[in-house]
């Protein structure tokens, strides 16, 4: 290796503080930057002046969630499983999981594309798109879903990337994806003037530029996975070992779905600004939860590759500073964004019914914001160390509760019901997961660990 430290050396032996600036930092910088990317679209389809493909972008949001999610049952199951691996000096086995996760998500994603096209009039329905929104939110999805592969395959190179501890590499990564994003948008949704296929199609070509170096990364690069390519078939046991874990992904997603679903179909009663301010909201909160998400994922490395190997001391110490550190960012954002709310709406949008409760709906989402990084911060302690059940529990939580709440709160409250619906759904949420964590912490015990280090960090 030419670098100073190999990635393993984060994960392994550098100080706690020293190995998160080097996993987190990049992530945080990478996810910061995927927060402009998920922008991008919604502001140049803004400068359209058209609400209902404002709204159409927006309904057509859980698309690109079903994509991730199932990027993410292979790069998540396969890469913690990875890590895990990796901490058990088992290379070989990591490389055939590697090669497993990679055929099966393009596959995935190709079936995908066929249903997209032969349910597209059902989806854009189930989306909540109305009669002013329905072909412009049927021309998006198709377009998004049709590319779909490309999709799933990035999410998955990413977090077997990740996996050995490359965070910067992921970081360059998005840097990709979202440069070639600032490019192509301008051109295909103004310039061709392909509006809302436009704003699809460059996502997918967007994504598509970063998979092409996260490929030739892990095969040109990598310290533990070159030569992943030459490998297909694992065992069914190994098969289950990434699913356990990244089914929860797929479940936790379906489920944010099915709220989002919820949310556009009572919000689009009280007319397309309603939905219009529910997208430029959900965008901006992002911001926190990708630092967030920044932060943790690339900590899941860490956690992931001292748990297999019994560093039980170095974890907790590793826990403890991201939970700090969450906390600071949480507070920090929420209280700026509070503070400048109004003009940060008008970047979005001029549109005075827009405006007006797009920033009400900000400041409620701005109290899940609050929780939402600690939620992920437990999610994926679960994942990294292969519990499957708190995982999974945690994972379909928030969704289900999600669903009795919007329908008691808008009977009661109305539109402000809905509004409000989310931030006491995530609250509950939270409190689930501090009673998984309760529990986990028991597991944690060195004594319970036969063979767990117990020197200093």
């Amino acid at each position: 290796m030419t670098k100073k430290f190999s990635d393993q050396y984060y994960l392994e032996n550098a100080p706690v503080k020293k190995a998160i600036a080097h996993l987190s930092i990049p992530m945080m910088i990478g996810m910061s930057v995927g927060t402009i990317y998920n922008v991008i679209n919604a502001y140049f389809i803004g400068l359209l002046h058209d609400t209902s493909m404002l709204s159409a972008i927006t309904l057509g949001l859980p698309i690109f969630t079903v994509l991730m999610a199932f990027g993410n049952v292979f790069g998540v199951g396969g890469g913690t499983f990875i890590t895990r691996l990796n901490g058990q000096k088992d290379i070989e086995k990591g490389k055939r999981i590697a090669g497993y996760t990679f055929y099966t998500s393009i596959i995935v994603g190709l079936l995908l594309a066929l249903l997209a096209f032969l349910f597209i009039d059902p989806i854009a329905q189930l989306l909540g798109a109305d009669a002013a929104t329905f072909d412009y939110a049927k021309t998006y999805a198709l377009t998004l879903l049709a590319g779909g592969f490309i999709v799933i395959l990035n999410f998955t190179l990413e977090q077997l990337v990740r996996s050995g501890g490359a965070s910067k590499e992921s970081m360059y990564g998005i840097f990709i994806s979202t440069g070639l994003s600032l490019i192509l948008d301008p051109i295909l949704i103004l310039g061709l003037g392909w509006h809302v296929a436009g704003a699809a199609l460059a996502m997918v070509l967007s994504q598509l530029g970063s998979a092409i170096y996260y490929l030739y990364f892990l095969e040109k690069r990598s310290e533990h996975l070159q030569g992943f390519l030459k490998h297909f078939k694992i065992s069914i046991k190994d098969q289950l070992e990434i699913y356990k874990i990244g089914v929860s992904e797929l479940l936790q997603s379906a489920f944010l779905i099915v709220t989002t679903l919820l949310l556009n179909n009572f919000a689009i009663q009280y007319g397309d600004n309603v939905i219009a301010g529910f997208g430029i909201a959900l965008r901006i909160v992002q911001s926190p939860e990708f630092l967030a998400m920044g932060l943790i994922l690339g900590l899941i490395p860490f956690f992931a590759f001292n748990f297999a190997s019994k560093n039980i001391p170095r974890f907790k110490a590793g826990m403890k500073q991201a939970s700090l550190y969450i906390g600071i960012i949480s507070v920090t954002f929420v209280g700026l964004v509070y503070l400048f709310r109004a003009p940060i709406i008008q970047l979005f949008s001029n549109d005075p019914d827009v405006l007006s409760i797009g920033t009400y709906i900000l400041v409620a989402m701005l109290v899940s914001a609050i929780f939402n990084g600690f939620t992920i911060l437990f999610i994926s302690l679960f994942q990294a160390t292969g519990q499957g059940t708190a995982t999974m529990v945690m994972s379909v939580t928030q969704g289900v509760l999600y669903i009795p709440m919007i329908l008691i709160l808008h009977a009661m409250f109305g539109l402000h019901g809905v509004i409000w619906s989310m931030a006491v759904t995530e609250t509950i949420t939270l409190i689930m997961g501090l009673i998984f964590f309760i529990a986990f912490q028991k597991k944690l015990k060195t004594s319970d660990l036969p063979g767990a280090k117990v020197s200093p960090v």
